[in-house]
């Protein structure tokens, strides 16, 4: 009996602790036991209140004291066993806890109140505990099931009876209608759960309170009685009053004297009606609820529930008081149940009253809440209002177009170049027609005559699993040339041994190291021209360091690219003689490899300008070199008016500017005049040979000419040699790299097919010859569409002489350019466009006003920006609440500038963490920083799609990301599940400008953005990919092929008005209607008889009378 005492106790404290936790968030065992004491001291409830509100001065709130005064006085032991025979007062009769329910005056008595169990109680109490609302869905679902039998049982009995047509339906397709919350005092009273002096006294109390009993139903009598099953065409409510069970229908047009659709719409499984007998015809008994005052039965509907339990933690009712229709759940009639009962309409068997759903839209959803709606169509605007702080500037600016990247549009270049994607898009399907071929000839392979035949050969007999598609194409012969750049059995020249200090002597800047010092300290700043390969980056750091100039900082050297930078201090600090990080260091995002004795530190110029960030004087560094700097970054260009500042008040700095590139006379102009080093290279004489005529298929050509000089140039032997491919970009695994630096076996010819990479940042010796096509990839942002193109456009003059100075560097060689003359000289411009003027500007911007600089149109910029950009990325940095109405930082945008990366990913993460979805969120960025994380060969893309395809997450590529990163922890998986849902919403804030909503024209995959109204496409390798999802989100535009989304999400289009209220506004309300309705026009359906125009007036052909045939005018 003490284990039993315990027991309860302990589950007394458990249900008081979550009650602590809703309403305080205070998770404390021996507060529970303290309040519960002082409930068991205290006789009433409300000297229980008083004696709380003394001792926590008014902390608890009055909902929170009434649910702890209902557990305990259910719950505890003592309290049960005075419950029924503990009075206030001599003379009432009345128990304690009838008497507290009576005191908040949420519920009336009623005969009904007295059958319910303490069992019954704690169902309803666990049912109102937010924390717990997961089990008590899991209960309900058990007690459905196992009264879910019954119920139909019975409902389907009564309709027989009734002779119900709803019965000549399929079986199969009838589901349950009800609702399965049958009431807990229901269920106990036809169990019969009594005990002994509770049933006496409840006895007693029904004697006393119940009316006369009648033998058989009376004619316009009203009586009680509680919801037993619901139909389309009504309810079935047992009468209660009655000597024998009876079970009456309620036709759905006596439920109420307004139109009813569905009885669930007033009604519930278990509720207590009035209803008064209108029919009897044998068992048959027919009900009506119309002029019946059902308002005390509502009130008692209210009432079950405690007054705590009914009450949130602000104090306001759980349970509306208004009289409208329930929500339940409901369930649409689908296709083929609509077709059916329209079949027993049209024979007679059922009316049309019968099925009111019928007449419901037929495009009404279900809600979450389970109450049929319509299913909204959201229209979204753009606000035409513009930044306060921007008034009069932005739509202005946004009709100049961009930066003119091709210098003569109508040349011969740029025809070739846009002619070039063509011819692309014809091999691609010449190589797609092949395989196909190559797959049919497979098929056609009989595979049972060759396993029947014994005498087939063996080296011939195909199996199944070598038939399939991505195996016919797979087992296609490999080209020589790729072959030979793959196999890594063959054994290559090998360079000739040098030591360290050889090598470094070798070096051309070795020869001016006197003198380069000597301008170094003379000037606080200093142009330093010198070919690639001369020994700029690995050598000037050095000379510096030996010369002393680390005794006041540390000598810093920022390149372009982070592999470039861990790349040079690997073989800086080789040279040196140290371990990397501790003398010699570099510092890229993420990673930082430096330490207190560092001297030279190489970086990216990115880390840099963040360093000026927090310290714009750079007091920690003596000298910065500014590497590759006619590559023109837009990080680059951005130090170079830091850097001109900071010399401004720092006597003691100086900067170095090194470039690849002959015209540095534009550098020195930008430095006032600052003087210009050069280095001479170990240059040769080369012959430049331009084309004729203008080649239309610069690939084909490019071909031609390899094997024109293969052949026709000086052969390495009697024979022809063997002709070595070696491709270099980018996206090449770094062991197929670093063979083109190999030197070439004695009697062969090496051919590197290279991007603009090969340019500047690597050096090929043994180079003799230049094929130079005149092209090359750039991307260019178009402010106006916001988007990224990555199209073909021709070279500049500086770049195409710093191909042809590739052949010089080993001996004397020719440069072939595909081109004319006459297209070098007024088709291509001076130099490169900086990337300042191609890119969006939203990230630099940020950085720039986080540094306190607001003056950006008369900031110190190299080659200013267009305005309309700069203008856009103000814009969209507001939109964001990075900037206020004046334009001045807000505290988000400070926080913003915190974070390495773009302003939208960086507010994504902000959000990520308050929404709780912070880890999650996380992963998705920074795998959304790389930029491809799927592998997919040309040889094996069947294959690489299959694998993919098993990430695919149902609501886009940002969940599909975060399946690629399982971790294998179950703990961890069984966390993100719940919050999978909600790691797509913080990108909704970030990514608002880049909305794209599904435009049913443009047939499967078609788009267009929200902005500017431009067509997109989803790429084939999202996983929305052939699905129908209304609006979208993306990462970013990319312009190939086509326009093509990258890493889509669907969302929902309320998000947007919730992210960006600057940016939205929801159209179509108050009787408006939204500027896309109005653009729509309505069509006639496809009719191949007729033309696209005939049904229009002025196409009708009249056929009349006297005058022959005419058209309306």
């Amino acid at each position: 009996m003490d284990d039993l005492y315990e027991f309860e106790i302990s589950g007394l404290v458990s249900k008081v602790v979550a009650e602590l936790q809703n309403h305080l968030g205070v998770v404390d065992k021996t507060l529970a036991e303290f309040v519960i004491a002082q409930r068991l001291e205290a006789d009433t409830s409300d000297n229980f209140e008083r004696r709380l509100n003394d001792i926590a001065n008014d902390t608890f709130s009055s909902s929170l004291v009434n649910s702890i005064d209902r557990l305990v006085c259910l719950l505890h032991p003592t309290m049960q066993a005075r419950r029924f025979i503990t009075y206030d007062e001599p003379g009432d009769q009345r128990p304690v806890v009838q008497k507290a329910h009576k005191s908040t005056g949420d519920a009336v008595p009623d005969v009904v109140s007295y059958q319910s169990s303490i069992e019954s109680d704690l169902a309803m109490l666990e049912a109102l505990e937010p924390k717990h609302r997961d089990v008590e869905k899991n209960k309900r679902r058990r007690d459905c099931s196992l009264s879910q039998g019954r119920s139909l049982e019975t409902s389907m009995e009564q309709q027989w009876k009734h002779g119900n047509p709803v019965t000549d339906l399929p079986k199969k397709r009838r589901h349950a209608r009800d609702n399965c919350d049958v009431s807990m005092s229901e269920k106990q009273r036809r169990h019969g759960y009594r005990s002994g002096d509770r049933h006496k006294e409840d006895q007693e109390i029904s004697r006393r309170l119940s009316p006369e009993i009648d033998d058989t139903p009376v004619l316009q009598k009203v009586y009680s009685g509680h919801v037993t099953a619901l139909e389309d065409f009504g309810a079935f409510v047992s009468i209660q009053g009655i000597k024998q069970k009876a079970v009456g229908l309620v036709h759905v047009s006596q439920l109420s004297n307004k139109r009813v659709s569905h009885p669930l719409d007033l009604l519930k499984c278990g509720q207590s009606v009035q209803v008064r007998v209108l029919s009897m015809e044998g068992t048959k008994i027919g009900l009506s609820m119309k002029d019946n005052e059902q308002d005390r039965d509502a009130t008692f509907q209210k009432g079950i529930d405690s007054s705590a339990n009914m009450q949130s933690v602000g104090g306001e009712n759980r349970v509306d008081t208004d009289t409208s229709p329930a929500k339940f759940q409901k369930r649409r009639l689908t296709s083929p149940e609509r077709w059916e009962i329209r079949q027993l309409k049209a024979s007679g068997v059922a009316k049309s009253s019968d099925y009111p759903q019928l007449e419901e839209d037929y495009n009404a959803t279900i809600s979450g809440n389970g109450k049929m709606e319509l299913e909204e169509d959201v229209d979204i605007e753009i606000r035409e209002e513009e930044p306060p702080f921007l008034a009069g500037q932005f739509s202005q600016a946004l009709d100049l177009s961009p930066v003119r990247i091709i210098k003569a549009p109508d040349g011969s270049l740029n025809r070739a170049a846009m002619f070039s994607v063509t011819l692309a898009k014809e091999r691609r399907e010449i190589r797609d027609l092949e395989a196909e071929a190559a797959v049919e000839t497979v098929e056609k392979v009989d595979l049972s005559s060759q396993s029947n035949d014994p005498m087939a050969d063996p080296a011939n007999r195909k199996f199944a699993s070598e038939l399939g598609k991505g195996n016919a194409i797979k087992n296609t012969s490999m080209p020589e040339w790729k072959f030979s750049a793959t196999t890594k059995g063959q054994t290559p020249g090998r360079r000739a041994h040098m030591s360290i200090k050889a090598q470094r002597e070798s070096l051309p800047v070795f020869t001016f190291r006197n003198q380069l010092i000597e301008a170094i300290q003379q000037n606080p700043i200093l142009v330093v021209v010198g070919e690639t390969g001369s020994g700029k980056t690995t050598q000037i750091t050095q000379y510096l360091a030996e010369a002393g100039f680390t005794s006041s900082g540390i000598i810093g050297c920022t390149q372009p690219r982070r592999v470039a930078a861990l790349s040079v201090a690997k073989r800086v600090a080789q040279e040196v003689g140290c371990v990397l990080g501790e003398e010699v260091g570099y510092s890229v995002r993420f990673d930082d490899c430096t330490s207190k004795d560092t001297k030279i530190k190489y970086m990216t110029d990115g880390m840099l300008q963040r360093e000026v960030l927090i310290d714009p004087d750079l007091k920690r560094y003596s000298i910065i070199m500014l590497d590759e700097a006619h590559e023109r970054t837009i990080a680059t260009d951005i130090l170079f008016a830091l850097l001109k500042k900071a010399l401004k008040r720092r006597s003691d700095f100086k900067v170095i500017v090194t470039s690849a590139t002959l015209n540095a006379d534009k550098f020195s102009t930008y430095f006032d005049d600052a003087p210009i080093f050069t280095i001479p290279g170990r240059t040769f004489p080369v012959k430049v040979l331009y084309s004729r005529e203008p080649e239309p298929d610069y690939l084909d050509t490019a071909l031609a000419t390899v094997l024109q000089i293969h052949l026709m140039e000086p052969a390495l032997g009697p024979s022809v040699p063997d002709l070595l491919v070696f491709p270099v970009y980018a996206g090449l695994p770094a062991d197929i790299q670093n063979r083109i630096f190999e030197l070439t076996p004695p009697g062969s010819r090496k051919v590197v097919v290279a991007t603009n990479i090969a340019e500047t940042s690597i050096t090929i010796d043994n180079i003799y010859y230049i094929i130079d096509p005149g092209f090359f990839k750039q991307n260019s942002y178009n402010p106006k569409l916001g988007m990224d193109s990555l199209v073909i456009t021709p070279i500049s003059q500086a770049q195409a002489n710093q191909r042809a100075g590739r052949a010089g560097r080993t001996g004397p060689g020719k440069c072939f350019r595909l081109y004319t003359e006459t297209a070098y000289h007024s088709e291509m411009l001076r130099s490169s466009i900086p990337d300042i003027q191609r890119h969006n500007l939203c990230t630099t911007i940020l950085m720039l006003k986080a540094m306190g600089i607001n003056d950006l149109l008369h900031f110190d910029f190299m080659d200013p920006p267009p305005v309309n950009t700069m203008l856009t990325a103000l814009e969209e940095l507001y939109a964001l609440g990075a900037l206020d109405d004046e334009g001045l930082l807000t505290r988000l945008g400070r926080q913003m500038a915190d974070f390495p990366m773009a302003p939208s990913l960086a507010k994504v993460l902000i959000l990520s963490g308050e929404l709780g979805c912070s880890n999650e969120v996380l992963t998705i960025v920074a795998m959304l920083n790389l930029t491809n994380v799927f592998y997919r060969p040309t040889e094996k893309q069947e294959q690489a799609d299959q694998k993919k395809a098993k990430f695919h997450d149902q609501h886009g590529d940002h969940l599909t990301l975060l399946n690629v990163s399982w971790n294998g922890i179950i703990t961890q998986l069984l966390h993100v599940v719940p919050e999978r849902s909600r790691c797509v919403e913080p990108f909704a804030p970030g990514f608002f400008r880049n909305v794209g909503r599904r435009d049913t024209e443009a047939g499967s995959g078609g788009y267009k953005t929200l902005l500017e109204r431009t067509p997109i496409f989803v790429h084939p390798s999202s996983a929305l990919f052939g699905k129908q999802s209304e609006w979208v989100i993306y990462h970013e535009l990319v312009l190939t092929t086509r326009e093509y989304m990258r890493w889509t999400t669907s969302i929902e289009p309320k998000w947007l008005i919730d992210a960006a209220p600057t940016f939205f506004k929801l159209a179509g309300t108050g009787g408006t209607m939204s500027k896309r309705r109005k653009q729509e026009c309505i069509e006639p359906l496809h009719n191949k008889f007729v033309g696209e125009d005939d049904w229009r007036l002025s196409a009708q052909r009249c056929s009349g009378g006297r005058g022959g045939g005419g058209t309306w005018s």
